[in-house]
């Protein structure tokens, strides 16, 4: 197989992450950062001490944040961009001669908030008919980073895309699977983020597994439910990008999801917990599109309406524990 030209656009943790995986199986990468001081920071430095710190990212790996630099002549881009902030990246990359033919691959968690749109749903209405997949799955940036074995799933509608994907990204730490299931992985991808926020408060509560128990599983119903409405199969969920990476971001002590969730266990607020982190939550604004989503679908949702509640109606967390237990009595 030819020698791929391929960017990574971000550079947060699992941007920087896969840029380095890329490297490391000899494809030429390069890697964009939307701040021009933190870019030359990096450039200089080598290590993204920010989002990946003690991580060197490999010379050779061409880091810039001239977004027409990082997508001319490319065959593969990776988007690893806040799903807020996806759009306007788009837009921007639109502006200069970006590749059509290329493949792009979204590793963003998230879910528009203004138009409940999901990734693969912004990048086509933003740039038509492109070849697109996702990359999803339990991934903790600093796991991957330092090699230990994790599995994740591409999934995108075009076989040959997800198969080439696959051999793309392999390697003997990083075990790849495909799927045709786009809508459900990237469904499991986003809403897994709010639970990791339900399952945080519960630890900054001082709950205990019991609690926890509780709340992966009935969210991973809440989170099937929401998909089987929309169209996704039910199969997915119970995959990597449903149950295995919320099992990871619910107990994962790098998860900056449930981070949130304790922090306001303990009494903090949304304000707070966010004026400290230097890193997106996905859960929060995401818990905006899915509370939003449950109305759309009519899907009972009571774990995701109760986070909601808690990080932007500033209701108690005690209050939101007492009113998802105290529910009307019904079969599972």
């Amino acid at each position: 197989m030819e020698k791929l030209n391929i960017s990574v656009i971000g550079d947060g943790g699992w941007g920087t992450t896969l840029a380095i995986l890329l490297k490391q199986k000899g494809f030429d990468v390069s890697l964009w950062g939307a701040f021009s001081d933190y870019v030359s920071y990096l450039d200089k430095k080598r290590v993204n001490s920010r989002f990946l710190p003690g991580i060197k990212i490999p010379k050779d790996i061409k880091i810039t944040s001239e977004l027409s630099e990082a997508s001319c002549g490319k065959q593969l881009l990776v988007f690893a961009v806040p799903s807020q902030h996806m759009r306007e990246v788009l837009q921007k990359l639109k502006e200069y001669d970006y590749p059509r033919d290329a493949i792009y691959l979204s590793v963003t968690k998230g879910i528009e908030i203004r138009s409940l749109k999901r990734m693969s749903e912004v990048i086509h209405e933003e740039l038509g008919g492109v070849k697109f997949a996702v990359l999803s799955g339990p991934t903790i940036a600093h796991e991957v980073a330092n090699g230990v074995p994790t599995t994740a799933v591409v999934a995108s509608h075009d076989e040959k895309v997800r198969k080439l994907l696959q051999y793309i990204f392999m390697t003997e730490r990083f075990r790849i699977y495909t799927n045709s299931d786009v809508l459900g992985v990237e469904l499991g991808g986003s809403l897994k983020n709010i639970i990791a926020i339900a399952c945080g408060i519960s630890d900054g509560l001082k709950f205990g597994t019991n609690t926890k128990a509780a709340i992966l599983s009935r969210g991973l119903t809440e989170i099937s439910r929401l998909g089987h409405v929309m169209g996704a199969n039910a199969g997915t969920f119970s995959g990597i990008s449903g149950l295995g990476d919320l099992v990871t971001t619910c107990i994962s002590q790098y998860s900056r999801n449930r981070f949130v969730g304790e922090q306001i266990g303990r009494g903090k607020t949304l304000r707070q917990v966010e004026s400290r982190m230097q890193m997106v939550a996905e859960g929060v604004p995401t818990a905006k599109s899915a509370y939003a989503l449950s109305l759309k679908y009519k899907v009972e949702m009571p774990i995701t309406k109760e986070v909601y509640s808690v990080l932007f109606k500033n209701k108690s967390p005690l209050k939101a524990v007492r009113d998802l237990m105290t529910r009307e009595k019904k079969e599972e």
